[in-house]
């Protein structure tokens, strides 16, 4: 009998319960966990990848490493960024490279 079966089982089966239902219950438990874990972390992927499917020329956007930068191009899998004004400065970065794209006044922020 193991560690779990010695704690419930007294109980359990005091008030008339059978084995197959204690394993049930842990069984759903375990399921409506997983459920409930994984479910919010589709709804990000799907978020982010919608995010990045959306970038486009001219957006404001934020990597992964904390550049700030404006979309020149997109290709792709890459995207290029002008990162100094001054001296035209590009770099290609490849989308997943992308953290979030700032609207036009919003202060970029680690914080998601």
């Amino acid at each position: 009998m193991s560690l779990i079966e010695s704690m419930l089982m007294p109980t359990v089966l005091a008030a008339g319960a059978d084995q197959r239902v204690v394993w049930g219950g842990l069984i759903l438990m375990l399921v409506v966990f997983y459920a409930v874990m994984f479910s919010g972390n589709r709804k990000e992927k799907k978020k982010r990848r919608e995010m990045l499917e959306n970038v486009k020329k001219n957006d404001r956007v934020m990597t992964i490493g904390g550049v700030i930068a404006t979309v020149v191009n997109v290709k792709d899998n890459e995207i290029v960024l002008k990162v100094d004004e001054s001296t035209n400065a590009k770099v290609t970065f490849v989308r997943g490279a992308i953290q979030k794209v700032l609207a036009d006044d919003e202060t970029p922020s680690i914080e998601r």
